[in-house]
C-alpha cells in the first residue's frame, strides 16, 4: 500500500490506516480474538498505521494493540494514540504534570518507551490557543517521551488554530463526502505549513456503508444510539453530525454514486484517499472482512471528475447545511 509523510514529523503511514475506537468500546462489544484478529488482517493487507487512545475502553485498545505488536515484531508499524479525555474537560487540566502521568499510563498500555505520535484528544476549544500546551508538548518531545505530537479537532477552526504551531505534526479531523467543510481552508493550510491531514469518522460512523435504513437498532452501548444528539460528547463524532433520518437517505443517494467494483464506503474511503493534503484515513472495522475491505480502497482508481461532481452535488443539497455552521 502507498504510504504518504505525515507532515512535520518525517514519519509515514499507509493511507488507508486503521481507527481503533471499536476495539476498546463504545460501539458495541468486540471480543479480544475478534479485535487481534481485524489488527492482524489490517496489518496483511498493507496498513502500517494504528490510531487509539487512552480513552478507548480505558485503555483496552492501546493494550490489544501492544499485545498485538508483540507476537508480531517483524512489523513495522506506527502507532498514534491521543490523551486528554479521562478528565474533566477544562483547560486548567492541559498541563505538563498531567501531560506526562497521560504519557506514563500509555507507554505502559503500549509497552514502548517512546510514543510514535501523540494528539490532544479534542480538547476544549481555549487549549488550541495556550502557548503553555505547546511547550509541554515540545518538553515530552525533549524527553523523548513522544517522537512528535498532534491535535484532533472538532472545527475547521480548531484546526486553522494549530497548524499555525510550528511544532504540530498533524491534525486529526473528521473528514468525508458528508463533512467537506475542511476541503475549503484547512487541507490547502495544511499542505502549506507541512502538517500531515488524519482523515477520521470516513465512513459517518457507518452511514456511508449503506448498510442502515431508518429501521435500525443499535446497541444500547454503542454511541450510534447513546450519542446521537451529543447526550454523552460533541455530536459531530456520530453520524457525522447528521441527522440520522437525514443521512440514512442521502447515504441510499450515495451508494447509488458507487463505480463499478467499488463498495459504497470504498467509494467513500477512495473520495477522501484523493483529497489533495490527506496523509491517511483511518476507517474503523469490527471484523476482518471490513478490515481487508477497507485496506482494498487505496487499490482502487482514482475517482472520474464526474463521480466527484455527483457526490459534491449531493452533500450540498441535503448535508451542507447541516453541519458547516457548526464544524
Amino acid at each position: 500500500m502507498d504510504e504518504r509523510v505525515i507532515g512535520r514529523s518525517g514519519q509515514r503511514a499507509s493511507v488507508v490506516g486503521l481507527g481503533t475506537w471499536q476495539l476498546g468500546a463504545d460501539w458495541g462489544e468486540v471480543d479480544d480474538k475478534e479485535a487481534l484478529a481485524v489488527l492482524e488482517t489490517a496489518a496483511e493487507s498493507g496498513v502500517t498505521f494504528f490510531d487509539t487512545a487512552d480513552v478507548y475502553g480505558d485503555g483496552r485498545s492501546e493494550q490489544t494493540i501492544a499485545a498485538f505488536l508483540r507476537g508480531r515484531p517483524d512489523l513495522d508499524v506506527l502507532v498514534a494514540t491521543k490523551m486528554g479525555r479521562r478528565v474533566d474537560q477544562i483547560p486548567e487540566n492541559y498541563v505538563l504534570d498531567n501531560f506526562r502521568a497521560w504519557n506514563d499510563r500509555s507507554r505502559r498500555n503500549l509497552g514502548v518507551d517512546r510514543l510514535d505520535l501523540v494528539q490532544l484528544h479534542c480538547p476544549p476549544t481555549p487549549v488550541y490557543s495556550c502557548d503553555e500546551v505547546y511547550d509541554a508538548l515540545d518538553t515530552l518531545v525533549a524527553e523523548e517521551r513522544v517522537a512528535a505530537y498532534g491535535v484532533s479537532v472538532e472545527t475547521s477552526a480548531e484546526a486553522l488554530t494549530a497548524i499555525a504551531r510550528p511544532g504540530v505534526a498533524s491534525v486529526q479531523i473528521i473528514l468525508n463526502p458528508f463533512r467537506m467543510k475542511p476541503l475549503y481552508e484547512v487541507l490547502p493550510a495544511a499542505r502549506e505549513a507541512g502538517v500531515g491531514i488524519i482523515a477520521r469518522v470516513p465512513l459517518a460512523s457507518g452511514l456511508l456503508s449503506g448498510k442502515y435504513t431508518k429501521d435500525t437498532v443499535f446497541a444500547a452501548d454503542d454511541h450510534r444510539t447513546y450519542n446521537r444528539h451529543g447526550e454523552a460528547f460533541d455530536q459531530g463524532e456520530t453520524f457525522s453530525g447528521v441527522d440520522y433520518a437525514t443521512g440514512v437517505e442521502a447515504a441510499a443517494e450515495f451508494a447509488a454514486l458507487a463505480p463499478e467494483g467499488y463498495t459504497p464506503a470504498q467509494l467513500a474511503l477512495r473520495w477522501i484517499i484523493d483529497r489533495p493534503g490527506v496523509t491517511t484515513v483511518i476507517p474503523g472495522a469490527r471484523n476482518p472482512d471490513q478490515a481487508r475491505a477497507n485496506a482494498a480502497a487505496a487499490r482502487l482508481p482514482e475517482l472520474s471528475g464526474e463521480t466527484v461532481a455527483a457526490i459534491r452535488e449531493l452533500y450540498d443539497r441535503r448535508i451542507k447545511d447541516q453541519v458547516e455552521t457548526r464544524w
